[in-house]
């Protein structure tokens, strides 16, 4: 073992073929990792069709949970020949590049470690079958990987054991392969690599889980009993987590299934039959991304305008048009801000982690019912279909829906003139019914055209404003109800701050801890939900310079914060990232250095953190 040896601080990387059945051995390695104690991050970048193009699996392991994604690799294992020279690109100097030498290659790199396994030589000579010998060359790897790292190798076996609880031929099978793999590097390799990793405890409490599953069992505890959907990626899996759950969750005693899960022919139409659900008294979601969005926006005005609760997840990809439907963005900020024609504005929530997606998903049907309006939940495909080391969910027994103003049989009664859209309280929300709750009372007419406050169809112009203004009235109590921003004061001093919102939170605090040790304080502001709380408006005007961090082209949430709040637009500072990759911390802090080095002005302003991190 070199004296060289460094533990739990590496990204690894695994380069495949798109349908060769490398997922799973990859996961297998994430989740051994995690079950080791050690924090990791796993992005899998993968095409968009479904079998023979190059996709890769990164896995940052990093013991000071530094887990935000990292240019440069430290082990790759190239299993494509396609890509060779791009992933042996990749690996950083005094990295190792594995590949498979069942055809030995010249790699022109003499400032790595370059090892070669003839993983399909051995597959060849151990299995007859053809299939199996393409599939078990994924879990051959990751047995020499095992050594060549210390992946625990009980930990494996008890996963594998795990998995295939009810399959022990595929067990064995699978036990075979990693041998196979294990056995090679015993005869013919030094090992273990002097980048290693070795048991840790920091995932004590944790739990390794992907937004759109968060998101799904999020969404049967807030007591979700109807999902109507289209599939799309990345959505697509949001809905199945719900159903899976629900399965589980959601049978009665006689063993009927108490939910409703229905595939729409299209977007309009699944977003149409959640609003319809929802007016009949369910808690029922939709969930799409960036084209679905565009394709529910008529359905999406009537909910607002009708004032019938809907939760939509949007989980959003690269655009415009059908784009780059797996690679991750923040692009639909706007296009869901303002979904549909007219005068609409439409809550929205920001989760930054699959933690927070399970939180907001119980938290969105509560806001959707007290507001009487749709709620999108913008989610995007890196929090939504990556695996994410979080902490574990806790559940209050204690916790009531927020079903909101709905009158029941006995106060339709006592109610001396119930206007389905009168603002009784003044808070801009009126008073609802649900369907068939008294036999005379309560009836109304549900319409998407002007009305007054019994619900009648009118088109006096000044009765219309006056729905208008109410409904504003009641964005402005939405300010004070959803989550509020999260505030980190660095130095408070300083006149610089950042603000961002969603998935690109681990980046921010990377790169902000990077520039504490250079003696630079910024402070952080984390948006999580809009309409914009009046903290923003405060953080804003404390700072001369504000950086916005997104993930899109044409600084979409700082378009927003000039839009709807009173700000000097000059003040803030776009740092824009919209290539389809996750954030990178380096990108941020090369991009916050520029801006330094070539304004004086902002150089002036700036002054050293609290403390050095």
């Amino acid at each position: 073992m070199s004296n060289n040896s460094s533990y739990n601080e590496l990204v690894l990387k695994f380069a495949n073929v798109n349908g060769s059945g490398s997922a799973s051995a990859n996961t297998f390695c994430a989740k051994a990792l995690f079950r080791m104690g050690i924090p990791v991050s796993a992005k899998n970048i993968f095409p968009s069709n479904i079998q023979g193009l190059p996709t890769w699996y990164e896995i940052k392991i990093s013991e000071s949970e530094q887990l935000a994604r990292r240019d440069g690799i430290d082990i790759m294992v190239a299993m494509n020949a396609q890509t060779y020279d791009q992933d042996i690109n990749e690996v950083l100097e005094n990295g190792t590049f594995i590949y498979d030498s069942s055809l030995l290659r010249d790699f022109k790199r003499d400032d790595i470690n370059i090892i070669g396994i003839p993983i399909a030589k051995l597959c060849a000579d151990a299995y007859t079958d053809s299939r199996q010998r393409q599939l078990f060359k994924n879990i051959v790897y990751l047995g020499s990987l095992s050594l060549l790292i210390g992946i625990d190798f009980d930990v494996i076996k008890q996963l594998l054991s795990d998995q295939f609880s009810s399959k022990p031929k595929l067990y064995d099978q699978n036990i075979k392969a990693l041998e196979i793999g294990r056995q090679y590097v015993k005869e013919n390799i030094k090992y273990p690599l002097e980048k290693q990793v070795r048991k840790s405890n920091k995932n004590t409490n944790k739990i390794m889980i992907n937004g759109n599953e968060a998101a799904g069992l999020g969404a049967v505890y807030a007591g979700a009993s109807v999902a109507s959907w289209y599939p799309i990626t990345p959505s697509t899996s949001l809905v199945e987590s719900f159903e899976k759950h629900a399965m589980k969750l959601r049978k009665n005693e006689d063993g009927t299934f108490n939910a409703a899960i229905m595939q729409a022919e299209d977007e309009l139409s699944a977003v149409g039959m959640a609003i319809g659900a929802n007016w009949n008294g369910a808690r029922a979601f939709t969930a799409t991304s960036g084209p679905g969005i565009s394709l529910m926006s008529e359905f999406i005005g009537l909910a607002y305008f009708a004032e019938i609760p809907l939760v939509l997840f949007n989980i959003q990809r690269g655009g415009p048009s059908t784009g780059m439907p797996t690679r991750t963005q923040q692009s639909d900020v706007l296009s869901c801000a303002y979904a549909s024609h007219g005068d609409t504005k439409q809550i929205l929530l920001f989760p930054s982690d699959p933690n927070e997606c399970f939180y907001f998903a119980i938290e969105s049907f509560d806001y959707a019912e007290r507001l009487q309006t749709p709620v999108i939940v913008l989610s995007d495909l890196d929090i939504g279909m990556n695996d994410w080391v979080v902490d574990k969910f806790e559940w209050d027994h204690n916790y009531k829906h927020d079903r909101g103003k709905v009158l029941n049989s006995e106060e339709l009664e006592n109610a001396k003139d119930f206007g389905r859209y009168k603002d009784v309280d003044g808070d801009g929300i009126p008073y609802r019914t649900i369907p068939a709750t008294h036999p005379e009372l309560g009836a109304y007419f549900t319409r998407g055209t002007s009305h007054n406050e019994y619900g009648s169809y009118t088109e006096n112009g000044i009765i219309h404003a006056e729905t208008l203004d109410r409904l504003e009235r009641k964005f402005d109590t939405a300010k004070n109800l959803l989550p509020q921003p999260e505030i980190i004061i660095n130095s408070p001093k300083t006149k610089i701050g950042i603000i961002n919102f969603g998935s690109t939170t681990k980046a921010i605090n990377e790169a902000l801890n990077h520039l504490s040790n250079k003696g630079i304080g910024i402070n952080h502001m984390r948006i999580r939900a809009f309409p914009f709380s009046s903290k923003i408006d405060e953080f804003i005007n404390k700072h001369d310079i504000v950086f916005i961090v997104e993930q899109n082209r044409d600084a979409q949430i700082k378009k927003l914060l000039v839009n709807e709040i009173d700000v000097i637009s000059s003040k803030l500072l776009s740092i824009l990232n919209y290539d389809g990759m996750p954030l990178t911390a380096q990108f941020l802090i090369n991009k916050i250095n520029e801006y330094i080095e070539e304004d004086t002005d902002i150089n002036q302003l700036i002054a050293p953190p609290i403390k050095i991190v």
